[in-house]
């Protein structure tokens, strides 16, 4: 009987043996991806801010807040055809970006489609990638990581230079009881495109530009706290300035005038949301990577043992039940 056991056992330990790294090295890389189709919904806020008044002669004025609404909107269909030509696992985010001034009124919406691998967050190139109805074709990451984010700097593309630059891991961090990696990234100050949607209707962003002679400049400081397991941001902040040059701003001081200038930090029922979703993501990403290749190696070792004990035991037992020799 107790070698039944250790051969049903060892049976048992060489599967779960086997098991382990099945799941570690074929299982996870294929089943760790980027669902297509994702719905996120984030609000940031910029308080105490810069903002130009386009009603009011065209000057800044502080305010007490601006707010931008982020909407992220996995497209499925798109990514379907996309696969078909690509041939490996694709996502594509179409992402609105709606800047609304302190009297509720829309500033400006900045439309997106970001096209990556699911698996490893690299950019795919195809038909439709853009921001803001331009045609852009993306270089490193944007918006999140890849799994297992190594501590070194990345690759990262700013949607409103439509072009990529280093962002620098600066070391480890704590976010409210998480272990993270902390980035930075400097964009110095960069001749952008006017957003197509402008604050007052019937404005055609070339045709200003152009008749005007003023041109609208950019810089960003970007932080982002990412979870190294997931490769999610679980905090984001920005420090953004906008500024018009020349035309209408030529008799600001120094010919500049602010367009915006701010903090943009997450507003905080959305940061706690983002957080507790992260952590979730983490555990699920964990189990299928780390924890249960290793419960089921340890398990196997463990049953393993147990067979030899009992087949060493039932050994003994014939040994010692045996028949009496002859004299």
């Amino acid at each position: 009987m107790r070698r039944t056991a250790s051969l049903v056992l060892l049976a048992v330990a060489v599967f779960l043996g086997a098991l382990a790294p099945l799941l570690r090295w074929y299982a996870y890389p294929r089943l760790a991806k980027i669902p297509p189709s994702q719905y996120q919904e984030m609000v940031l806020e910029a308080k105490d801010a810069t903002l130009l008044d386009y009603t009011a002669g065209m000057q800044p004025k502080q305010v007490d807040k601006v707010t931008i609404v982020q909407t992220l909107k996995g497209n499925v269909e798109a990514s379907k055809e996309i696969e078909a030509s690509a041939g490996k696992d694709v996502v594509v985010w179409d992402t609105l970006t709606h800047i609304i001034g302190p009297d509720g009124k829309t500033v400006s919406q900045i439309p997106e489609r970001y096209i990556f691998d699911a698996h490893t967050q690299d950019p795919v190139h195809a038909t439709g990638e853009m921001v803001d109805g331009d045609p852009v074709k993306r270089e490193g990451i944007e918006f999140k990581w890849p799994f297992f984010t190594e501590p070194r700097d990345y690759l990262y593309f700013d949607a409103q230079t439509r072009t990529s630059s280093p962002i620098h891991y600066v070391g480890p961090r704590t976010f409210k009881g998480m272990d993270v990696y902390y980035f930075e990234q400097t964009v110095p100050w960069t001749k952008v495109s006017l957003p197509k949607k402008m604050p007052i209707e019937g404005i055609d962003p070339a045709t200003f530009e152009q008749t005007t002679g003023t041109s609208l400049w950019y810089s960003v400081k970007a932080m982002f706290w990412v979870d190294p397991v997931t490769g999610a941001p679980v905090n984001a902040e920005q420090d953004i300035q906008q500024e018009m040059r020349g035309g209408i701003a030529a008799g600001a001081p120094d010919g500049k005038l602010t367009v915006f200038a701010g903090h943009v930090t997450m507003r905080a029922d959305y940061g706690k949301y983002t957080l507790d979703l992260v952590r979730s993501n983490r555990m699920k990403v964990l189990a299928l990577h780390t924890y249960a290749p290793i419960g089921l190696a340890a398990g196997g070792l463990g049953l393993f043992g147990l067979a030899l004990w009992l087949e060493a035991r039932g050994r003994r037992g014939d040994g010692e039940g045996g028949a009496p020799l002859s004299a």
